[in-house]
């Protein structure tokens, strides 16, 4: 990649032609299945989990490649596109399996309702054109445990930042592998088609229950900043990443960037040693570095040191 400055400061409008971006920060968003190289252990993890049926809890900093290697699972095994949960604070259960818009069929109804009375109608022909489907759809979890001939991959991400309750939730989920949307359970019709999760498609639930037939693939991340109880924990297979040396940087550097010059070795060894030293830092600071500040018009002297340190700043510090 290419130094070139656009913005120059000085309030001139040039139509100066944007540059290509670097493959990882190209739209829409490309997978990057072909790109991660898996750090020694984690294939037989996920392998151990995909025998057994059971969640993958990867633990590892921020910035480690933890959440990648799901692309390059659901690549490899063809089960189409992955299923993302980000947790919040706020996440809840019953949000992941699925979204209800009670206000909004209210308003549905109550307009319906104005409609048929100002047109002579009565009010029980616009109970009977009520529909509740338009206003539910399933969240990611819920979507995964769809019944289907291939299991779904789902990420369930930075699981440590839920609420303390969140993880005791998940256990009649994650070991019955079934549940209950209680809007449905009460509805006149049995019969319902629901949205899937980040999809047009629906899908047909009976008697408001839906029952898994292969277990998703679900990767869990953590950045190891709380304990989980082992009731949790028994259910999951772990995996912890290990320390990013230089030499599993290097590989990474090459499969997203190719060869690299000399410049480019000596920043992955200075981000290595950064790292073994406790800083906290991220492996796309490392690639965006080695991007902007190698190539034959890479930046020089005093403007390289800058957009260095501007660049791999330690992420614990503001």
């Amino acid at each position: 990649m290419t130094w070139k400055p656009y913005y120059r400061g000085d309030g001139e409008q040039r139509k100066t032609p944007l540059a290509d971006p670097p493959p990882w920060r190209e739209f829409p968003r490309k997978a990057q299945h072909r790109q991660y190289q898996p750090p020694p252990g984690l294939v037989d993890a996920v392998n151990a989990a995909l025998h057994l049926r059971r969640p993958l809890l990867v633990t590892g900093p921020a910035g480690s490649g933890k959440s990648t290697v799901i692309e390059q699972v659901a690549y490899e095994l063809g089960l189409g596109q992955v299923l993302r949960w980000h947790i919040t604070s706020r996440s809840s259960l019953a949000e992941a399996l699925y979204r209800y818009d009670a206000l909004g069929r209210i308003h549905a109804q109550s307009l319906r309702a104005a409609m048929t009375q100002h047109g002579g109608g009565r009010a029980g022909r616009a109970r009977s054109r009520d529909d509740i489907a338009p206003f539910l759809q399933l969240g990611p979890l819920g979507t995964a445990l769809l019944p289907a001939e291939r299991p779904r991959a789902l990420l369930i991400d930075e699981i440590d930042k839920s609420d303390l309750d969140l993880p005791g939730d998940l256990l009649e989920v994650l070991e019955r592998g079934e549940f209950e949307i209680p809007e449905l359970v009460r509805y006149r019709r049995p019969r319902v088609m629901v949205r899937q999760w980040d999809s047009h498609d629906e899908h047909l639930v009976e008697h408001g229950r839906v029952y898994c037939t292969q277990f998703p693939f679900i990767l869990l991340t953590s950045n190891g900043e709380r304990d989980f109880p082992p009731a949790f924990l028994r259910r999951c297979i772990r995996y912890t990443m290990p320390p990013l040396t230089a030499d599993l940087l290097h590989d990474i550097v090459r499969a997203h960037l190719g060869d690299v010059p000399q410049t480019g070795e000596d920043l992955v060894v200075n981000f290595a040693e950064r790292i073994a030293a406790g800083e906290h830092l991220a492996i796309d600071q490392l690639l965006n570095a080695v991007a902007l500040l190698t190539g034959d018009q890479a930046p020089q002297n005093e403007q390289y040191e800058e957009l260095h340190a501007l660049l791999v700043r330690e992420l614990s510090r503001a």
